[in-house]
């Protein structure tokens, strides 16, 4: 049916995307052909000649060969999958049409148009081979979105997009600067009025659903400020989702992912040093999470904020959000249950520093004990999500912590170890334990190890990996170093690692 379709429209002189408009209308009430296939049998092409279109244009823009195959494209065909921002770009550049035409929300990363004249009245510009590398943003971006007038979802997303963009094309340089930090702000301001105020179809509740656990799993391996674009792309989604009323099941799915899209928010941001912003994401988190009476997300949102103050403020704050997030989570099984606990450790470790007394050791002894037996009382499934459950190298790892903070170093070398053996991904933890390690050996007294083990740490470090997070360990511990020995001849070159450009910025210069 599709080919009399195909060969009738072009005996009429129609372009394939009028054509592939007419073999969804006919095709799908009675096959269910979808929107992205009817544009492959309008072309009159196979799968594997999309494939090696979408391959060609990755070569064109000298990128790694993507890992698109046949089955991956036959899952978006039949809509069992949703390409992600990338993917899409080169599918609607393979078809020219935007993200609508095959039957996906929302613009395309690029910007910029991809329909051909004649296609819903747009008309279509040619880009040529070097459309990736367009100097001007005014012909990516409506002239409105280049110099913004008022504070619009579609100005924060633009930049978003913008940045997804430059990082895409490789430009790993880009900072956490003042219109990004500027766009995240706006999103989660804009969906905490949609909480206060609030139909979606099943099918995209579901796609969304996956969106967000999928951003679950690229937490451990994907640069942070890469994932936060898109984490807040799909924020931006949900709240549009969310500012007309819903039913009342639709309205809850909505409120756990937004709960959970801004508490992932909030932990990047943790690594990339913004603790404000971080703070003002777990506070959203929170009325979302309130909004759903799960008391596992509730208990989950107030022990990732608890990292805030445990990492850039007060550790006596952080004990006390650990503790509400044990007694928000009361004696349901789940990740805060552990992670909780942990924090507790932490918390008491670093209030009463390497100098411990016997009291605070026990305590915090005690309190990883509680988190073993509530880890071995998690669900399966939380027990290998990094970011909305806790996983067993994410236990080994903070125990470690806690007894390198602890003083007993015989122990933690024993557990760091462990720790990092079961680490395949996730640089930012990597690097910590690895600093962890090293300040076993400074407290052993040999700086000599220490420094090495911290300077080799540091030169696995890419640029889009140096966030505050990972830089303030480092600087905190060459000053511990220094404070032992400041003629070390290591110093000199642990100080150049440290110089090197990071994902901080100008506010490095402070640290």
């Amino acid at each position: 049916m599709a080919r009399r379709i195909r060969a009738k429209g072009l005996a009429a002189g129609r372009i394939a995307a009028q054509i592939a408009e007419e073999i969804h209308e006919t095709c799908g009430p009675q096959f269910g052909t979808t929107k992205i296939k009817s544009h492959r049998l309008s072309h009159g092409i196979a799968l594997a000649d999309v494939i090696e279109q979408v391959r060609a244009l990755f070569e064109r823009d000298a990128k790694p060969v993507p890992g698109i195959g046949e089955t991956l494209l036959s899952a978006y065909e039949s809509g069992l999958k949703k390409p992600g921002p990338e993917y899409l770009h080169y599918l609607c550049s393979v078809y020219r049409v935007e993200p609508l035409g095959l039957g996906y929300d929302g613009p395309c990363i690029c910007g910029h148009g991809h329909r051909q004249s004649g296609v819903s009245g747009i008309p279509y510009r040619e880009y040529g081979p070097g459309s990736l590398n367009l100097p001007r943003d005014d012909l990516w971006f409506p002239a409105s979105s280049v110099e913004p007038n008022e504070d619009s979802d579609e100005e924060h997303e633009n930049i978003l997009r913008r940045t997804l963009l430059e990082l895409l094309r490789g430009n790993n340089a880009l900072k956490l600067d003042g219109p990004i930090v500027g766009a995240a702000e706006g999103i989660r301001r804009r969906m905490d009025e949609t909480l206060v105020r609030a139909t979606v179809s099943p099918n995209m509740m579901d796609q969304w659903e996956e969106a967000t656990l999928a951003f679950g799993r690229q937490y451990t391996t994907t640069a942070p400020l890469r994932l936060l674009c898109d984490v807040l792309l799909e924020l931006s989604a949900v709240r549009n989702a969310m500012s007309r009323r819903q039913p009342t099941d639709l309205q809850e799915r909505l409120c756990r992912m937004a709960a959970q899209l801004s508490g992932l928010s909030g932990m990047i941001m943790i690594n990339l040093g913004d603790h404000r912003l971080a703070r003002s994401f777990f506070r959203t988190g929170r009325t979302a999470a309130d909004e759903t009476g799960d008391r596992a997300l509730r208990a989950w949102v107030t022990a990732r904020e608890s990292l805030v103050p445990l990492y850039y403020g007060d550790a006596r704050e952080a004990l006390n959000l650990a503790k509400k997030s044990r007694d928000l989570a009361g004696a349901v099984s789940c990740a805060a249950q552990a992670m909780a606990p942990v924090v507790e450790a932490r918390a008491l470790a670093m209030i009463s520093g390497v100098d411990s007394k016997k009291e605070v050791v026990e305590q915090a002894k005690r309190a990883l004990s509680r988190a073993r037996t509530a880890f071995s009382q998690m669900g399966n499934h939380e027990k290998e999500d990094m970011a909305f459950g806790y996983t067993e190298r994410q236990l080994y790892f903070y125990q470690g912590d806690v007894l390198t903070k602890l003083g007993q170093t015989l122990e933690a070398d024993v557990i760091l170890g462990q720790a990092l053996d079961k680490y395949q991904d996730h640089i930012l933890d990597q690097t910590l334990i690895r600093f962890d390690q090293a300040q076993c050996r400074l407290i052993d007294g040999d700086i000599d190890e220490s420094l090495k083990l911290a300077l080799a740490a540091l030169e696995k470090l890419n640029v889009e990996y140096r966030t505050e997070l990972v830089m303030q360990a480092a600087f905190k511990l060459g000053e511990s170093i220094a404070a032992k020995d400041p003629k070390h001849p290591l110093l000199v070159a642990f100080r150049e690692e440290l110089r090197k450009p990071s994902a901080l910025g100008e506010r490095s210069n402070g640290a």
